[in-house]
Order: structure tokens, then sequence, then C-alpha cells
């Protein structure tokens, strides 16, 4: 009974780790500047108009996106009882240690892991190297947001 249970356990835990990168949230209850997934893309609301629901129907949520990463727009109609996923979005901190054209190899301060980020046009300027920058994961993706101190 107790090795069941203990089991059960494990195989819970496991199955959580995988579907932490995002959470279930209402459609209903987005607001402009959320953020949810769409089509496994990770995207910022841009607008959202909300249809009265009709006789025998339900409201309805016109969703306009654009993806955080690739700039790609996205619009989808869903009702407004329903769910969709929203990524949760990881804020780190690494230092840069060598720049090459638009890519930046750079090492994260809590786990010494080392890795290639692409610098964003408004960040060229201010990103050299030993400066601390501000990153984000989002869906196992990797993003510069900001320098560290701006």
């Amino acid at each position: 009974m107790f090795i069941k249970n203990y089991s059960k356990m494990f195989i819970n835990a496991s199955q959580n780790k995988i579907d932490m990168s995002t959470k279930q949230v209402d459609v209903g209850s987005l607001k402009v500047g959320s953020y949810i997934v769409v089509d496994g893309i990770a995207c910022a609301v841009k607008s959202i108009q909300i249809s009265k629901p009709g006789k025998h129907g339900h409201a309805k949520s016109r969703i306009e996106a654009t993806g955080i990463i690739d700039g790609q727009k996205k619009i989808f109609v869903k009702p407004g009882h329903d769910k969709i996923d929203s990524p949760i979005i990881e804020k780190e901190t690494a230092q840069v240690r060598s720049i090459a054209d638009i890519k930046a190899n750079v090492m994260d301060l809590k786990t010494f892991e080392t890795f290639d980020l692409e610098i964003p046009e408004e960040l060229k300027g201010d990103v050299k190297e030993g400066v601390n920058i501000i990153y984000w994961i989002i869906l196992n993706d990797k993003v510069m947001k900001q320098v560290a101190g701006t």
C-alpha cells in the first residue's frame, strides 16, 4: 500500500514538471498585455473584442496576439468560458562573455551555464563584454530583454 502511493507520487511529480512551463487561464479573464500560447508560440495579447451572447449561445472573444519572439500576428475566436495556455516566463540574469555579430555568448549567473543569445536591435549599442543582461526563458526559448541596471 505505501509503496503503491509512493510510486504514484513520483509519477505525478514527473508529469507536473513537464507541464510547468504553461498554466491554464480563462479566455474571459485575458487582458491586453497578457501572455498566451497560440499554436505552440508564446504571444502577447494586443487586442480583445468580446461579442454579446446570443439567444442560445455564449459570448465569444476575438483575440489578436503577436508572437513574443518572432513577431507573428495571430487572430482567433474562442468562447469566453474556454481555457487557454499561458506561458510561465522565467526571468534570469547572465553575464556577456563575448560578442560575435548578432550573437552574444553569455553565462548564467545562477547555474554558470554558457549559451548563445541573439542580441535584439534595440540593445546592440548597450551589450558589451562583461555587462550583465536580463533574459527570459519562454517555452524552452531564451530571449535577451535588457541590460541589467538600465
